[in-house]
């Protein structure tokens, strides 16, 4: 069993504190280790780099605090950072995308882990405070709680603060903004933009662990279904490529006009979401923003149409005005409840509007975490050793090691690439005028 904790945050004002884990200890511990030998079968890469750190151990001295959604691959960056020598606090970016066992395995184990399954937004709040009470040297941020918290309540908990990477579109965007307005505190590696992310995690990674999650949690079959797509950027190419090749009509609504031209290339019908609101069959929201659906769009749609969220935020889905229009709810299913609108129309919302891929399912394939949890690995260890020279800011992961990390799965999967000759590299790099 693991301690369960209920101090405030606040008391624990010595430094490097590490409060005792707030888990759910009648969670299945053997459940959730065997969840995470599993990721760690299917993890080559991030393999490789924890036997590496596990020598150099550059991170010795060191707290990691990380803000991720906690599942099994999760689970397998955690004990990589402990291996390089950090002293680990965990907890989630989303309450309802942390598994219980998982969380409680990882306890077991001895790391400091502070997220249960379900939680209120006071708990929520109170377990984020909890990872960064211990003073952290770096964290690992994934859509900007902590970074919130870093800029408001809990400022003075960012004094230490060598550095921090952040790895979703949402929250380098609110970074970039505190850095445009000269009140960002510390330097932040932008993962998200790495190649060996946005190209892999974020198209090919949320286009098919969305689709498992609605196909399981709805049971019912895409094909011939239309389904209006939110959003065009890297996420929204995923979905809308899975989608179609389900055998879905697909309709993208989108603000970029290039967006909308490359949606239109692919071979997708383009429209606002005012008239795509009575075609649709199924909506899903991958924007970033709120209030891309909203009473106009819910009053237009067609009865026991689907709604369901894979941006990080549940607010592209007003559910406020959902429920207010709604004159009865029920759960129809798990993770489905089914708003009964005046007219007797039902219009279904999977896992309340939150990212749909974690909220009802396991998130994205072990082997798609596999090169983004690697490229958070070599981030953190890069800004350990270069993070003081950095003023604060959002930069780039360096190339060499977003290269590396392909590199590494390359090797693994044998998979041989040419290189350049000395006479192509002159050609390239030279011009005799």
């Amino acid at each position: 069993m693991i301690e369960e904790n209920r101090v405030d945050p606040a008391s624990a004002e010595a430094k490097g504190q590490r409060l005792p884990s707030d888990v759910n200890s009648d969670a299945d511990v053997a459940a959730g280790r065997q969840k995470i030998e599993w990721a760690w079968a299917n993890m080559p890469v991030l393999r490789q780099i924890s036997a590496d750190l596990q020598v150099a151990r550059p991170l010795q001295g060191l707290r990691v605090a990380i803000s991720v959604h906690v599942e099994a691959k999760t689970a397998c960056l955690a004990k990589t950072l402990a291996a390089a020598g950090a002293e680990v606090a965990l907890t989630g970016c989303n309450p309802l995308s942390t598994q219980d066992d998982v969380a409680l395995a990882l306890a077991s184990d001895g790391l400091a882990v502070y997220c249960r399954h379900g939680v209120g937004e006071a708990d929520y709040l109170r377990h984020l405070e909890m990872a960064l009470a211990f003073h952290p040297h770096l964290i690992i941020d994934d859509g900007g709680d902590f970074a919130r918290l870093l800029h408001s309540s809990c400022r003075h908990l960012a004094d230490e603060l060598i550095g921090g990477c952040e790895e979703t579109t949402t929250g380098i965007q609110r970074l970039k903004i505190l850095e445009r307005e000269g009140r960002l505190l510390y330097p932040v590696l932008a993962i998200n933009d790495a190649r060996c992310k946005h190209l892999f995690d974020n198209r090919f990674g949320t286009g098919q662990s969305v689709w498992t999650a609605i196909m399981a949690t709805t049971n019912l079959i895409v094909a011939g279904k239309t389904v209006v797509i939110a959003g065009f950027g890297m996420c929204g190419r995923g979905v809308a490529l899975r989608a179609s090749g389900l055998g879905a009509r697909v309709i993208v609504t989108e603000i970029d006009p290039v967006k909308a031209c490359e949606a239109l290339m692919e071979g997708y019908e383009v429209l606002p979401m005012q008239q795509a609101a009575p075609l649709g069959d199924l909506f899903i929201t991958v924007t970033g923003c709120r209030d891309v659906i909203t009473t106009e769009h819910f009053q237009r749609m067609k009865n026991g149409a689907i709604l369901c969220n894979a941006g990080h935020f549940d607010v592209e889905i007003n559910m406020r005005q959902l429920a207010e229009l709604a004159v009865q709810q029920e759960v129809v299913r798990a993770n489905i409840v089914a708003y009964v609108q005046p007219d007797g129309r039902l219009l279904h919302v999977l896992a309340e509007g939150r990212l749909v891929n974690l909220a009802a399912g396991d998130g994205h394939p072990a082997e798609i975490m596999d090169m983004s949890f690697s490229l958070q690995a070599e981030g953190v260890c890069y800004l350990a050793e270069s993070g003081r020279n950095l003023h604060p800011g959002v930069y780039p992961l360096p190339a060499d090691l977003d290269d590396q990390v392909a590199a590494r799965l390359l090797r693994h999967l044998n998979r041989p690439i040419d290189t350049l000759t000395p006479d192509q590299e002159a050609y390239l790099n030279q011009w005799t005028l």
